[in-house]
């Protein structure tokens, strides 16, 4: 007898999404490379793939049963979001709504290419909850465009700050540049391009500082001479009123730009 689909929130969001259907196609497993060349994990961290289509959570990274106190992996998304704040929970609805809506927008040829992120806390093994910073990174698509698959990597970020930002970035694997900031409750912090001043060209070097990237390689990505890079670093630290690299990081988190 087949097992009947365990409904969870996100569902009616993806069901939106234009095209989206219903398989029981088994997807490969996604490259490690690809995965390990689009994280950014300053935590603790674990991932799993996710199909679209039914749902269902496979090779997921071992750290998951310790990080989460669980006894077996998860086999559907349903028990990932039970993890979640409940206060959380719309949030995520409307993040993902956001995302959807955005890469509609951008247009959906391009999905494989634009990596969501933002932020929920989710209960931890010590029996708290916790924030975690969360990544999708779309894998898979068929012929039509039909996104199947995609990456999911959570990072604890408890360490480095407490405060969801409450804001979605969408941001371009290369070859694309794209970088959308989208706060999603106004009455919340401001942005941190708006509290410190910073260009939108200060707020895109922040960015991959943040995320690790070197000066020379952010000189390439952003077409840049390096002396620009470190002028533009020097500028962020003054308007952010920080010492270093370190905590610039935490700023970035602070205001959803990573």
């Amino acid at each position: 007898m087949k097992k009947t689909e365990e409904k969870h929130p996100l569902i009616d969001v993806w069901n939106i999404y234009p095209g989206n259907r219903r398989s029981d196609k088994i997807l490969e497993k996604p490259s490690i490379e690809r995965i390990i060349g689009e994280m950014f994990a300053i935590g603790e961290y674990y991932y799993y793939v996710l199909n679209l289509n039914n749902s269902t959570v496979t090779n997921h990274h071992e750290s998951i049963l310790k990080i989460h106190g669980l006894k077996n992996y998860p086999l559907h998304l349903k028990e990932l979001i039970d993890l979640i704040h409940p206060d959380d929970i719309p949030f995520v609805i409307k993040a993902e709504q956001t995302v959807v809506n955005k890469i509609l927008e951008i247009g959906k040829e391009f999905q494989l290419y634009l990596k969501p992120s933002y932020c929920f806390r989710m209960k931890t093994a010590k029996g708290n909850y916790e924030l975690f910073h969360h990544q999708a990174i779309h894998t898979f698509e068929d012929e039509d465009h039909h996104l199947v698959q995609s990456i999911n990597i959570h990072t604890n970020i408890q360490h480095i700050t407490s405060e969801n930002s409450y804001t979605v970035l969408i941001t371009g694997i290369e070859p694309r540049k794209d970088f959308y900031q989208i706060k999603i409750n106004q009455n919340l912090l401001s942005s941190l391009t708006h509290e410190n001043n910073l260009t939108k060209r200060e707020t895109e070097v922040l960015s991959f500082i943040a995320k690790g990237y070197s000066g020379k390689e952010i000189s390439s990505i952003l077409i840049l001479s390096e002396h620009t890079v470190r002028t533009h670093r020097r500028n962020i630290l003054r308007k952010t009123n920080c010492r270093n690299s370190k905590e610039l990081v935490k700023k970035a988190f602070d205001f959803g730009l990573i």
